[in-house]
């Protein structure tokens, strides 16, 4: 997070090391080593969040989705051109905003599926009904390939 950047700079220059080393056996040896109390009370920062930074320093650019339990996808669903509406699908919720999730069903875009679609009663709030990394059974209700988008609904 952007708000640890500071700390996380900190925390480098502390240990005799920088950017050039991150994720290397190096940099991990450095953090193994190092007293996380005193660290803790240098940055002004809660064992959470060191424990975050320290992660992130040994496992740069992870992605922390792409460790998710993943669903099965049909072989010959590759492209949004092989889709067609009615199908059903499982797919990965990989976001979840305000009007509904995004959903991975192994095309190169994410299908939306929106609140209105996520159940046959109301739905307030999208994270009451699911969460980032649920599988889930969708059906493709429409396609615009032209702007490669796939409208999707969890009603079956």
């Amino acid at each position: 997070h952007t708000e640890s950047y500071d700390k996380t700079y900190r925390l480098l220059k502390i240990i005799n090391s920088n950017l050039d080393e991150l994720g290397t056996e190096t940099l991990k040896n450095k953090l193994k080593e190092v007293d996380k109390n005193i660290l803790i009370e240098k940055l002004k920062i809660d064992k959470y969040t060191l424990d975050d930074i320290i992660k992130s320093l040994e496992k740069p650019i992870l992605d922390p989705r792409d460790e998710l339990i993943k669903p099965t996808l049909k072989s010959d669903i590759l492209t949004i051109d092989n889709l067609k509406e009615g199908m059903i699908l499982e797919g990965t919720v990989r976001n979840v905003i305000d009007f509904g999730a995004f959903v991975d069903i192994g095309v190169k875009h994410d299908g939306l599926v929106h609140i209105s679609e996520m159940s046959e009663s109301f739905v307030k709030n999208p994270r009451d009904i699911v969460s980032v990394g649920d599988i889930v059974k969708v059906k493709v209700l429409s396609i615009d390939f032209e702007r490669q988008k796939v409208a999707l609904t969890m009603k079956l």
